[in-house]
């Protein structure tokens, strides 16, 4: 008997949630009802008490004499005036980036399987499923391929290394030399010069054609 008492004893029950789960993520009483049930009201929270001292705010008014009988004898003045000129348009201004680098700045990553000389497959734009070889990595992080154009169609193109495929085949490109003004500014688009038309030369236009 006594045996069996000292087991009953020690088997507790164990403690289950007191907001049933209805279904996954969703509990049978609401946030409100579990901080009644819960008697959440009942506690009593307070911060910690710093032992810092509290630096005392320096004043923003002075009280200076006025002269003048009906003039109260004193006046609150700012110390800090309001500036008399303020600009009519709202003036832009960059916000605190908080240690945030500009894209300028990144610092520009190479995937280990990507070297020069390798032939990538592209995965977009209108050569996408074509093979290119890798010649080298420009400012802005993107990827200088090319077909070349002669074996098959494809020009001196731009990549990102996120939407190109990785061969194992590589060309040995150690005697190509790749010019200097070959970088992203060579890529942009130039804007074309509208040129001012004279009498008679309403309707002719001049378009700029890229030198390469």
């Amino acid at each position: 008997m006594a045996g069996e008492q000292k087991k009953a004893k020690k088997t507790k029950k164990r403690h289950c949630s007191r907001n049933p789960v209805l279904a996954r993520g969703i509990g049978r009483y609401s946030r409100s009802a579990m901080y009644a049930r819960k008697a959440m009201y009942k506690r009593k929270y307070k911060a910690p008490e710093t032992k810092i001292e509290k630096k005392a705010k320096a004043p923003a008014t002075v009280s200076k004499p006025v002269g003048g009988d009906k003039n109260g004898g004193t006046r609150m003045v700012k110390l800090r005036k309001m500036p008399r000129y303020y600009p009519t348009e709202d003036v832009p201004r960059k916000l605190l980036s908080h240690g945030k680098k500009p894209f300028c700045q990144h610092r520009r990553k190479l995937r280990p399987s990507i070297t020069p000389g390798t032939v990538l497959i592209l995965l977009n734009g209108r050569h996408r499923g074509k093979r290119v070889v890798f010649l080298k990595q420009l400012a802005s992080g993107l990827l200088l391929a090319t077909g070349p154009l002669v074996l098959n169609r494809i020009p001196l193109r731009r990549a990102h290394q996120k939407f190109v495929i990785a061969t194992s085949t590589k060309i040995d490109i150690s005697t190509v030399k790749i010019p200097k003004h070959l970088n992203d500014s060579y890529f942009k688009k130039k804007k074309l010069r509208k040129p001012k038309h004279q009498e008679g030369e309403i309707f002719d236009t001049e378009k700029d054609r890229k030198s390469t």
